[in-house]
């Protein structure tokens, strides 16, 4: 058995020298180690056949040369493979002096500019941002918010109904109710978040799209303290040099109300086509809130008093940055993105 190990070791020896190829190195080791017909694996499986004084020393050998194959394979294979990628990068001439391929970055969308932009201003004035679920109930979508049941805004042309009690929130303003519930007076927050109404896609208008909304309730706060905040929040957004001018009017959750306009930012006032020749752009709609809202979350009415106000956050970003059409922000087209 001994004189059969040495002539096949010997034979493997001259194999592995002809080996070109990872091809070559497979079936060579198929041909002596494979699981059936490998020429040492029979070996192996005939040691039961050598005599019991043998059988020690002869298994040691065949071990020996089983482990001898495997490493002298493996080293071929790496020397092959090796070989094969200096000759592949032979031909590859690399000029460190060029300069290196500056790999395109990302940035923020211009929505997103936007909305922290506005919430860094009402950060510098003791606002804290809220959040709460898309999905709503008809509760705290309307109802807390004094919207009754015959209101126009509930009407299944309007809203996204899930079903007779839930559906996608219109406003962020279920997240003021939410909060009010959970925490007690003085509050200052912002509920920024995405909204769902039913609305035909047009150059102003989209089914889905961004809004933010506040809420200041304290005790002795004012009206002169809702407009001093709206006035300090455009200014700051847009320039100091913006004139604030308030419109009465109404919404269902606060009393008195008003529309809040800025002087157009295209013409400086003197009346231009986007601001319909009139010098002004509506922005947002606030008011004082409802004695009725604070009812529904347990708040002293007599006691505390409050100011809300929301906006739409792609109508801010038009007005900043000049566009036209509210559907851009949603195209991901690249070459309008890149221009923020």
């Amino acid at each position: 058995m001994l004189e059969k190990l040495a002539a096949l070791k010997q034979s493997f020896e001259s194999d592995l020298a002809q080996a070109r190829s990872g091809r070559q190195l497979s079936l060579l080791r198929d041909r002596y180690l494979g699981r059936k017909g490998g020429r040492l694996t029979l070996m192996m499986k005939g040691l039961k056949s050598v005599a019991v004084d043998d059988r020690k020393e002869v298994g040691r050998s065949l071990n020996q040369l089983k482990a001898r194959i495997e490493t002298a394979i493996e080293t071929a294979r790496q020397r092959i493979e090796s070989e094969s990628t200096r000759q592949e990068s032979a031909g590859i001439t690399l000029d460190v002096t060029l300069p290196g391929k500056r790999r395109a970055l990302g940035h923020l969308h211009p929505l997103t500019r936007v909305r922290r932009d506005i919430e860094e201003i009402f950060y510098s004035i003791g606002y804290s941002v809220a959040d709460g679920p898309e999905i709503e109930t008809t509760y705290y979508n309307f109802e807390a918010l004094n919207i009754p049941e015959d209101h126009p805004a509930r009407d299944q042309g309007d809203t996204f109904y899930l079903s007779e009690n839930l559906l996608l929130r219109t406003h962020t303003s279920p997240v003021q109710i939410r909060t009010m519930k959970r925490l007690r007076p003085p509050l200052r927050i912002i509920c920024p978040g995405t909204v769902y109404r039913r609305d035909n896609p047009d150059a102003t208008h989209s089914p889905v799209f961004q809004q933010i909304e506040g809420l200041a309730v304290d005790e002795h706060l004012t009206f002169r303290d809702f407009k001093g905040t709206m006035e300090y929040f455009l200014k700051a957004f847009f320039s100091e040099g913006t004139r604030v001018r308030f419109r009465p009017s109404y919404f269902g959750f606060t009393e008195p109300s008003a529309e809040v306009d800025i002087s157009c930012t295209f013409c400086a006032g003197s009346r231009c086509r986007v601001c319909k020749q009139t010098g002004w752009i509506e922005v947002l709609g606030a008011g004082m809130v409802d004695p009725e809202v604070f009812r529904h979350v347990g708040i002293d009415s007599e006691r505390h008093i409050g100011f809300a106000f929301g906006a739409g956050i792609e109508r801010f970003a038009m007005i900043k940055y000049g566009v036209d059409n509210i559907q851009n922000f949603y195209q991901n087209d690249l070459r309008f993105l890149r221009q923020f």
